[in-house]
């Protein structure tokens, strides 16, 4: 199959607007109307709660993987002697899927940050690191419960595992690393100050534990 109709297809993969589709159908809203107006999986934490931002998150992590992987249409990229074209080709892959997360032809091409599908797309190229970043999350959500600042530190973490840890040898995914980070903490600008400020919204998960604290005290 040709590239520029895969790179059009992963593009509209990631456009599918996971939690615009489920606040509509499961509760009559558009989640873009409520709380910080992204239509991502840490806003679908902080308005429908751990639940449906669960599976928003899956879902468009899923994007990632499924997009990202459609190299394997293409039977020139399965040698193993093409590893360096291969890489680059699912580099523009995952690249699509998340600009469609962002910018959504079927919602009106306002999305989400794309930090979940980002993730997917770690996950199909370089599966041992996502997992490292998906464990940095889960710890600073645990501790924190802020969606949006475990985002940040995994995504700052998958440049720090990518250049120094891992010590990936493809440029190209070496700048992409950087590029991650970047704008990971770019999109976050908002988020980060309300964390400075102590105004941002904590996810409603881990409740059992706030209230045994309580309890304590």
């Amino acid at each position: 199959m040709n590239e520029f109709l895969l790179i059009i297809l992963a593009y509209l993969i990631g456009s599918i607007p996971t939690s615009i589709w489920v606040s509509k159908y499961f509760f009559n809203i558009d989640i873009r109307d409520y709380g910080s107006g992204n239509a991502g999986a840490t806003n679908t934490f902080r308005i429908l709660g751990a639940k449906w931002g669960t599976f928003v998150m899956i879902v468009d992590m899923l994007k990632g993987v499924v997009a990202t992987s459609l190299y394997i249409l293409v039977p020139f990229y399965m040698g193993v002697s093409n590893e360096w074209e291969r890489t680059n080709f699912m580099i523009g892959l995952g690249l699509a899927a998340v600009a469609g997360h962002i910018f959504p032809i079927w919602a009106g091409f306002k999305g989400g940050k794309g930090v979940a599908t980002l993730f997917g797309m770690a996950i199909a190229i370089q599966p041992l690191v996502a997992i490292c970043c998906v464990a940095v999350f889960v710890f600073v959500l645990y501790l924190t419960r802020f969606v949006s600042l475990s985002s940040i530190l995994a995504g700052v973490a998958f440049m720090v595992f990518i250049l120094f840890i891992f010590n990936e040898k493809e440029t190209l995914y070496r700048v992409f690393a950087v590029l991650v980070a970047l704008m990971v903490v770019l999109t976050h600008q908002k988020n980060i100050s309300r964390i400075i400020k102590g105004t941002e919204s904590k996810v409603p998960i881990l409740k059992f534990r706030d209230n045994r604290k309580k309890r304590k005290h």
